[in-house]
């Protein structure tokens, strides 16, 4: 497996795997902090294509004034090794000058979207995610690009960029991947103490309640939003930050839920914020 450093090695890499070697190209953009949730996009972009990169950059745009980059969790050694072992064949690993060069004054912004559930309370986050992603996707010049599901607010952000902008990646939306007990496997999940790690069931129990509630043929958005939010409440160290149903498309509110559907919720868990969700039906 390769390291590249610099957008140009990853392009020039890329073009000849595809041009000279004829095969295809899937990218994984992630954050670093690597886990089994990130081995499984991996594995899957193996499976679907000829050659994996996988990006590990912890995208400073994306954080607004009083988050946690600078703490964000880094394990740049360890998370290589399991790029390998899962499959990557390249891992790029630009420093911020490289994607943002001095004096960048370009950025992609999805109007309306990026400012609907996690960009609610982080109005800058989608800017940063559509920007780097793009810039990514421009460098790498990928046919597929893997993203989770439990990002799935980020997720429409990007389908909507990549449709608007006519890029030629095609976005694979992969399931989230859980712990035994249902916790939705995150990076910040290290930052939990063992209790908030109990308290932080209550997201993966709300979602569940969602989906069978949804099974027992309830429709009407209250009635889910009411029953996540009795089970957050019952929990001391949750804080809520959206409980939300919506259409995945647009990720407006949608007053009756339908097969697709997106429910999703975040949440404080002491002073770490966590998101889950489901697809209904």
């Amino acid at each position: 497996m390769e390291i590249l450093r610099t957008v140009a090695e990853l392009r020039e890499w890329s073009r000849w795997e595809r041009n000279d070697g004829g095969n295809t190209i899937g990218l994984v953009p992630t954050m670093g902090a690597l886990h089994a949730g990130h081995a499984s996009l991996i594995r899957a972009a193996k499976a679907s294509v000829g050659f994996v990169a996988v990006s590990i950059f912890v995208n400073p745009t994306q954080f607004g004034p009083n988050e946690d980059f600078a703490c964000y969790p880094r394990s740049f050694d360890a998370d290589c090794a399991l790029a390998e072992a899962a499959g990557a064949d390249v891992v790029f690993a630009p420093s911020v000058a490289e994607l943002y060069p001095a004096g960048a004054a370009t950025f992609v912004e999805v109007d309306g979207l990026s400012h609907r559930l996690d960009g609610q309370s982080r109005p800058e986050h989608f800017r940063g995610v559509a920007t780097v992603v793009a810039k990514l996707m421009i460098a790498a010049e990928p046919d597929l690009a893997f993203f989770g599901q439990k990002d799935a607010a980020q997720v429409a952000v990007l389908r909507r960029m990549v449709a608007d902008l006519r890029l030629a990646t095609e976005i694979v939306v992969c399931p989230i991947v859980r712990e035994a007990d249902g916790l939705a496997l995150s990076s910040r999940n290290v930052y939990l103490s063992a209790e908030e790690r109990v308290q932080a069931l209550t997201l993966s129990r709300a979602v569940r309640e969602a989906e069978a509630l949804f099974a027992s043929g309830k429709r009407r958005a209250d009635e889910f939003v009411e029953a996540a939010r009795e089970t957050l409440a019952s929990a001391q160290e949750i804080r809520e930050d959206y409980i939300a149903l919506v259409d995945w498309g647009t990720l407006e509110p949608v007053e009756i839920a339908a097969p697709g559907s997106l429910f999703a919720v975040a949440a404080w868990v002491g002073a770490t914020r966590l998101i889950d969700n489901a697809i209904l039906g």
